[in-house]
């Protein structure tokens, strides 16, 4: 999509600093942290959000999962016996201001519960 901001960075016309891409994914630092680590992951093709997720989509999902994964353990969250946090939010209220799906990876810091 032309007007999509993520889709801007997956295409390289909009900067961002990279720390993972696949030829499914890409994985970038959030502008805002919310944790010591925040790194978002999306696909590189354009899925509005989870709720439209089809099982067409299988694929890149799974890509995307694994990505998360993979960010974790090059950030050294991701084999700690702390954990982190894997959130993919849907619409206006969920707080998601892009509608490019996305997957935040969180940690670095205890996220306790409920979150906020």
């Amino acid at each position: 999509m032309s007007d999509c901001l993520f889709c801007g960075i997956v295409a390289g016309e909009v900067p961002a600093t990279i720390v993972r891409s696949d030829e499914r994914t890409v994985a970038f630092r959030d502008l805002h942290p919310a944790a010591p680590v925040h790194v978002l992951v999306v696909p590189r093709r354009h899925i509005a959000d989870a709720s439209s997720v089809d099982v067409q989509d299988a694929a890149d999902l799974a890509a995307l999962f694994v990505a998360g994964k993979e960010v974790a353990d090059a950030e050294a969250i991701g084999s700690s016996e702390r954990g982190y946090r894997l959130v993919c939010n849907v619409g206006p209220d969920s707080g998601n201001s892009v509608p490019h799906l996305h997957l935040h990876v969180l940690g670095g810091r205890s996220l306790g519960w409920p979150p906020g």
